[in-house]
């Protein structure tokens, strides 16, 4: 297989070549191409195209085009399939992605797909998933791993491994279970295959194991295989079991959905929405924000009303209000970016708290000097008024500093409370800021003018 640039000339010709029934095209270009960039293609084909090509596809490349779909793309493109296609492609996959396609069935169609899997083995694992939640490790671990029993000698497990090997796409560890099949350790396949055929692998395992239970949160799974560097990481009940694994593939895909939420969080989106969703829906994920921010604005110009009398005397006043607004909105969702991202990883903020904020007084101290400083300097050299130049200066450098302020503690202070502090950030801070920055700016402005 190699990597191909998918472009809209070939695309086009896909098309044509399906209107033709011409099989023979689809099957020739889309031989040596990867999965990965076959579903590229499907992403710009309607469904009944796409459905034509995945009846070309050999089945184990349509297993794995299918692992990888958009959840949204993949639940209606599935509508198009029988039951008995749909068992095809799940007999070919691993069991914790044939349960993520099975979860998004209607439980009819999860039934009978099921009961159509030509692998028992297969089946078992799939209804044994099938009982935990999305969102836990249960939910992410395959049943597919090696594992070999304390009390054999390197000889059987060896040829255990060959057989097991036939169903785990890749072999990360060995795990070492007892006779009840608790978790006692690990052993590499390179010191198996220097061993002995007589040693016991009691002699050469090793009890160091880094495991999770099945129930724990994905993102504790995240944060353990992050920690510890793990490619796969076993999967345990409360009294130890061993129940799977979860590799590192299946992290890396919560750790994008993770990002996606966080970023919409950010950026004012209430949902989990995607370009192509409808438009009432899309429009619904943004608005919330969107009306505070409006609020926000409403309350900006009713705030300013009350220095309208300054504003009359000095009209040059004004000209400066966005540069304070922008600036400490901007300086807000930096120092908030900072610490929602620093919350994510679970360290534990609050330890040496007095050494952060001394830190962060100081990073704020140094922006508010060198930005107020510039300020004072065009100001002064473009108006040549002294008082307006030191007005919005110290303005500017005050508001710097709260808006560093605010933008570090709102964060930690929701996230004490169980609130999900990505939604301080964006429109929320940025309003804050503006209300405080105008009070600043306007509060100084009458303090030197009346003196």
């Amino acid at each position: 297989m190699q990597q191909v640039e998918i472009t809209r000339e070939y695309i086009e010709e896909v098309e044509e070549a399906i209107e033709r029934k011409d099989s023979a095209f689809v099957l020739s270009t889309m031989a040596e191409m990867h999965p990965a960039d076959i579903t590229t293609v499907l992403y710009e084909l309607d469904t009944n195209e796409s459905k034509y090509v995945m009846d070309l596809l050999p089945p184990e490349v349509g297993a794995e085009i299918l692992s990888d779909l958009d959840y949204d793309i993949r639940t209606d493109f599935l509508g198009y399939f029988t039951s008995e296609e749909i068992a095809r492609y799940i007999n070919l996959m691993d069991s914790d992605d044939a349960v993520d396609i099975l979860n998004e069935q209607s439980v009819q169609t999860r039934e009978e797909v099921i009961a159509l899997l030509d692998n028992e083995e297969k089946a078992e694992h799939i209804l044994d998933l099938l009982h935990y939640e999305e969102d836990c490790a249960g939910g992410l671990m395959g049943k597919e791993l090696i594992k070999v029993n304390l009390n054999w000698r390197v000889r059987h497990c060896i040829e255990e491994i060959r057989r097991q090997a036939e169903n785990v796409e890749r072999i990360y560890t060995v795990y070492v279970t007892d006779k009840r099949d608790i978790l006692v350790g690990r052993v590499s396949v390179k010191k198996l295959l220097l061993s002995r055929d007589d040693t016991p692998v009691k002699d050469i395992y090793n009890p160091d194991v880094i495991s999770i239970e099945s129930f724990r949160d994905e993102n504790e799974v995240v944060n353990v295989m992050q920690r510890y560097d793990l490619e796969a990481i076993p999967v345990v009940n409360i009294q130890g079991r061993l129940l799977g694994r979860i590799t590192i593939d299946d992290v890396v895909d919560v750790m994008q959905e993770q990002a996606e939420l966080s970023r919409q969080l950010m950026t004012g989106i209430t949902e989990n929405v995607e370009e192509d969703d409808s438009v009432f829906r899309i429009s619904r994920s943004r608005l919330p924000w969107l009306v505070i921010g409006m609020v926000g604005g409403l309350l900006a110009a009713q705030f300013m009303g009350v220095f309208e009398a300054d504003i009359a005397m000095l009209p040059a006043l004004a000209l400066f209000v966005p540069l304070i607004t922008a600036t400490g909105g901007n300086v807000g969702i930096q120092s908030s970016s900072i610490i929602i991202q620093t919350l994510s990883s679970n360290v534990v903020i609050f330890e040496n708290f007095a050494q952060r904020i001394l830190k962060l007084v100081l990073v704020a101290l140094l922006n508010a000097l060198i930005i107020s400083a510039l300020v004072f300097a065009f100001s002064y050299l473009f108006r040549h008024e002294l008082k307006l130049s030191i007005v919005v200066s110290v303005a500017l450098f005050s508001v710097v500093i709260l808006a560093s302020l605010m933008g570090t503690i709102t964060p930690m202070i929701l996230d004490k409370f169980g609130i999900n502090p990505a939604v301080a950030a964006g429109p929320f801070i940025t309003t804050a800021n503006d209300l405080l920055g105008l009070a600043i700016y306007f509060g100084i402005a009458h303090l030197l003018y009346e003196m």
